[in-house]
């Protein structure tokens, strides 16, 4: 594993700073509103984002699939393009079929919403039948992964695979993506209390790799733990590409936001650093935003790019892969739908973007919360 620093002092330091990305704060600036508190990014940030563009490929919002939700969370997609969707507040599992047609498929009644956390994440196992359905849930004990089986349209009792991730009223983490590996990943949060991100023995502050009984994976940086990669305040995004590299989002501080790119064993900073210029010690992002213009929660990678929504950022942004780097950002649907939760990409390759106006943050249409189709080369 890569350098477990944990210095008192910074760490310290870091705590005292306070949260200020745009899934935190009570109060949030709309992306148009002045931010003075926001640095910019300097000139050695590795990518610049650009405003929003015209002209070829250029995405277009093909429809609303499904209106008058309740903080949808997370999407997983079925076979026949049926997606599961979560509402972190209610915590109903629905299914919305690409018709629109949305039933409630079960309720996860161990999850207890307070602040972030609820009913988070979803993925369905890809190895099985689509009856093997995983759900992250922040409970009255901890956070958790559960499975449950879907039988006939309905959820049964969910079962532990994961108990004694770090819960907090804010930064909870949540989201699951199994790999193409067959391991699911799983990202979590420090719960605000920021030098469980440094320590290798908490499962908070971490993207975890574990196998579908919920066991450390084998070949984990240390094999008896899941900590697949340490060192972050709040990844609330994953999606691996076509040549199964692994991306993370996540949430800065009062700087910056991220993607980087995981990779096992490595540390991404937090709290030590935020951004980049972690030296040989931590590895750096490949993008960074200002918090104002982002604060990216779900990702999926669709078209050869990573598709990320931008909660305080109010918008959509699309991000060229190229390799192991990253091209420049561009920004797409400003300030239209409001927040954006999360991005999933459906079986024939379009995309599926979740609003989150409906959670205490955001200012509701009528429609709200509602999910978009979005067709990502026009």
């Amino acid at each position: 594993m890569r350098v477990r620093l944990a210095l008192a002092g910074l760490l310290g330091a870091a705590a005292l700073a306070g949260c200020a990305d745009g899934d935190t704060e009570p109060a949030i600036p709309s992306a148009t509103q002045p931010t003075d508190s926001t640095p910019d990014a300097p000139a050695s940030t590795p990518s610049d984002p650009t405003s929003s563009p015209a002209g070829d490929g250029t995405p277009r919002v093909a429809g609303t699939v499904a209106s008058g939700l309740a903080v949808p969370w997370g999407v997983a997609f079925l076979e026949d393009g049926t997606a599961l969707v979560t509402e972190r507040d209610s915590r109903r599992v629905l299914s919305v079929d690409p018709e629109g047609d949305v039933a409630e498929v079960g309720e996860v009644t161990e999850a207890v919403p307070e602040g972030e956390g609820g009913l988070l994440g979803v993925a369905v196992d890809p190895a099985g039948d689509g009856r093997d359905v995983y759900l992250y849930a922040t409970t009255a004990e901890d956070n958790r992964v559960l499975r449950s089986e879907l039988v006939d349209g309905r959820l049964g009792e969910a079962e532990v695979v994961l108990d004694g991730i770090p819960k907090g009223f804010i930064h909870d983490g949540g989201r699951l993506v199994f790999g193409p590996d067959g391991h699911l990943y799983v990202s979590t949060g420090e719960t605000g209390e920021t030098e469980l991100a440094q320590d290798p023995d908490s499962l908070a502050g971490k993207i975890l790799r574990i196998t579908t009984d919920g066991e450390p994976a084998p070949g984990n940086p240390d094999p008896g733990s899941p900590v697949w990669s340490l060192g972050h305040r709040n990844v609330q995004g994953l999606a691996f590409d076509d040549e199964g590299r692994l991306w993370a989002s996540e949430f800065g501080d009062s700087t910056y936001d991220e993607i980087n790119l995981i990779e096992p064993g490595a540390n991404y900073g937090w709290p030590v650093v935020e951004g980049p210029g972690g030296g040989d010690d931590y590895v750096d992002p490949l993008v960074t935003w200002p918090t104002s213009a982002a604060s990216p929660s779900g990702m999926a990678y669709a078209d050869g790019h990573l598709w990320v929504g931008a909660l305080r950022g109010e918008r959509l942004w699309r991000v060229p892969v190229r390799g192991d780097r990253l091209g420049e950002p561009t920004a797409f649907l400003e300030g239209d739908y409001g927040r954006v939760r999360t991005v999933a990409t459906t079986p024939d390759g379009d995309l599926w973007v979740t609003t989150s106006n409906r959670d205490g943050r955001g200012t509701p249409a009528d429609e709200d919360d509602r999910i978009l189709r979005v067709i990502p080369s026009a």
